[in-house]
């Protein structure tokens, strides 16, 4: 990174939002990766659309996260700028039936505001770790509800520097995809459409969903929920069992004694150590199965 690109930076950021060679291990909630060069938390969208204008301008590396809960990180680090957007951009409005929430606040929290105001259909919501950023680019859902079925529109950032409103249709939404996944765009903000509800009746399926969790799911674990998206016609957690993969390790992370379709940090794992263990589980099932499991992680970094 350049003097002036730091100097750039250190007249946008205040000092105690800005931090350098900074573990990555603290931001996943695997809870691995090494250090990157620089980590900025945003505190508005306005700050990140001219910190994204000039990285784009001077082609300095940079990558945009929000809970990391969907991210394995090398344990070289990253070698650039990471923006995480967090509470800096965490404002949540309700009109009617319409919720404006802008991409740091989190999935959760937001299901539990919903609730608060007696609106349903995110109740599937309440226990995904993820922000609302991170949840509309993958599509994020769990018990037959998904974020395609609430979202009315995105306001997403483009590579010039641009606002783009995309709504519902345009957002081109399939299983754990969107549009977004594969083009160079931020989200600012999504427009929930809910329904009116009875707030006692949303609040005991948000609480069964998340006592399911509880009981199927190692949540004791650092782990970035279910590794591997959901195989047409098949089960991952049960192909992966089924390859008798079921507490099989490498280092410090296993397969799931509890639910096959997690791989968890078992206290002392390396990012290398889950990469290998995805890909040799990957590999076990195909030569057993037949069947191509892909991975919901998102790598960032060089792995060996």
């Amino acid at each position: 990174m350049t003097e002036t690109v730091e100097r750039f930076i250190r007249q946008l950021v205040e000092p105690e939002y800005l931090l350098q060679n900074e573990p990555m291990e603290k931001h996943t909630t695997f809870r691995v990766g090494g250090a990157a060069d620089m980590f900025i938390r945003i505190q508005s969208a306005e700050q990140l659309i001219k910190l994204a204008a000039y990285f784009e301008q001077l082609h300095q590396p940079y990558i945009v996260i929000g809970n990391g809960s969907n991210l394995l990180v090398s344990d070289r680090g990253y070698r650039g700028v990471v923006l995480q957007i967090g509470d800096g951009m965490g404002s949540v409005t309700v009109d009617g039936v319409r919720m404006c929430v802008q991409a740091g606040a989190l999935l959760s929290s937001v299901a539990v505001q919903a609730a608060q105001h007696s609106l349903t259909g995110l109740e599937f919501a309440s226990g995904i770790p993820g922000s609302i950023g991170g949840a509309v680019v993958m599509n994020a859902g769990a018990y037959d509800g998904e974020m395609s079925q609430v979202v009315e529109s995105v306001t997403v950032l483009n590579e010039q520097g641009g606002q783009m409103v995309l709504d519902r249709d345009t957002m081109e939404f399939s299983y754990r995809t969107s549009i977004i996944r594969n083009r160079p765009f931020i989200v600012l903000e999504a427009v929930l459409c809910l329904q009116h509800g009875d707030g006692q009746k949303i609040r005991a399926k948000m609480e069964d969903f998340n006592e399911r969790r509880r009981a199927k799911q190692p949540l004791t674990f650092a782990s970035a929920g279910s590794t591997f998206k959901r195989p047409e016609g098949y089960f991952a957690g049960k192909l992966i069992m089924d390859a008798g993969l079921r507490g099989y390790r490498i280092g410090g992370a296993q397969v799931s004694e509890k639910h096959c379709g997690f791989i968890i940090n078992v206290g002392n794992a390396t990012a290398q150590d889950i990469y290998e263990l995805i890909e040799e589980v990957r590999e076990k099932v195909k030569e057993r199965f037949h069947v191509e499991l892909e991975p919901e992680v998102i790598r960032i970094g060089d792995f060996i």
